[in-house]
């Protein structure tokens, strides 16, 4: 049975859609990730309260509130873990994960976020007849790259480690030498703000796994054709850099190790930042990544807020330690110089 609703607010998870808010439901569901379903929210709270819109605003999420999100799966360190259901009908309640709109099944919570906001799932959005996936429209894999820009690598220890500040404060200084710059988030869970904010720092063209029909990037078997597809897309404004951020933590099951040991995409790689909490997380980098068998060239983060931690990362490491917030210049300098010398 089909009918016609009018929604409230559209997660950015259905970006690649173009939904207008009323739209046409249908009670068959697929429990699938991407599957972009209709919800009811049945409570709101005072934390972790908001769902991200297809223009990178947050909103509030009100109880009673129809939303548009998706199915998808979720392992935060610092956040909520979650997974898709094995069967999903409406009536049913499920559990927002994250801010993009991202719902499933909550296993695990951090403790200062409280429980995941409840919805009920009133049916799946229709499309020209179809049961509307986040892969509508979007990009597609691609297995061949052989041709591309500069790749500047971000990586971190972990999720909230001052990836996405970093990547921004290196667009920002070197789109303003005229360097023509793209962006891409390639692993993570769905939310669009950190490839706006490369753009809003000087990015000519951000793309996110988003664009490619992805919600999370956990456990996917085509993340490195997904990773592909991407930068071929960016490389078509010919750009002079792509700054690449790698969501989640370099030990995390979001692809994060795929990439890195992807020969294809690495062979274009001039540079890699990782960013780090503290001196150990950034001393643990850097074993790790011998264990790869790549080189860290710059290492960033809250680690480096302070002198005594450059001192010590550097001592300890002997890897090169600016901080990107308070040095953007020098830190930018710093990578530019990788650039040229490896052209």
């Amino acid at each position: 049975m089909m009918k016609k609703i009018k929604v409230h607010k559209i997660a950015s998870i259905a970006v690649n859609l173009n939904l207008k808010k009323e739209i046409t439901i249908s009670d068959k569901v697929v429990p699938k990730a991407g599957s972009i379903l209709a919800v009811r929210a049945l409570e709101e709270k005072n934390v972790y309260n908001q769902i991200e819109i297809a223009s990178g605003r947050m909103v509030r999420i009100s109880k009673d509130d129809l939303l548009v999100v998706a199915l998808g799966a979720r392992k935060a360190l610092k956040g909520f873990v979650g997974r898709v259901p094995s069967r999903v009908k409406a009536g049913d309640k499920l559990d927002i994960l994250n801010l993009g709109g991202v719902v499933g099944i909550c296993e695990s919570v951090l403790e200062e976020y409280g429980k995941p906001i409840k919805v009920e799932v009133l049916g799946s959005v229709i499309v020209q007849g179809n049961l509307a996936t986040t892969y509508m429209n979007a990009i597609k894999p691609v297995n061949k790259f052989e041709h591309s820009a500069p790749l500047i690598i971000v990586s971190g220890t972990s999720m909230n480690t001052g990836k996405t500040t970093a990547a921004c404060e290196l667009i920002q200084q070197l789109s303003k030498k005229n360097y023509k710059i793209a962006a891409a988030k390639l692993t993570g869970v769905s939310l669009l703000s950190d490839t706006l904010n490369m753009e809003d720092n000087g990015a000519e063209k951000s793309l996110s796994f988003i664009h490619a029909g992805l919600t999370s990037t956990i456990n996917n078997s085509e993340i490195v054709s997904v990773a592909k597809g991407l930068l071929c897309e960016l490389n078509k404004i010919n750009p002079d850099i792509i700054v690449v951020e790698l969501g989640d933590g370099i030990m995390g099951e979001y692809g994060v190790k795929e990439i890195l040991h992807c020969k294809d995409i690495m062979k274009f790689a001039k540079a890699h930042i990782v960013c780090a909490l503290d001196p150990v997380g950034a001393w643990g980098a850097v074993q790790q990544f011998k264990k790869f068998g790549l080189k860290i060239d710059l290492l960033t983060g809250p680690a480096s807020g302070t002198s005594i931690g450059v001192e010590i990362i550097k001592r300890e490491t002997g890897i090169e330690t600016i901080n990107a917030k308070t040095e953007p210049a020098k830190f930018a300098s710093f990578i530019e110089q990788k650039i040229i010398i490896k052209k």
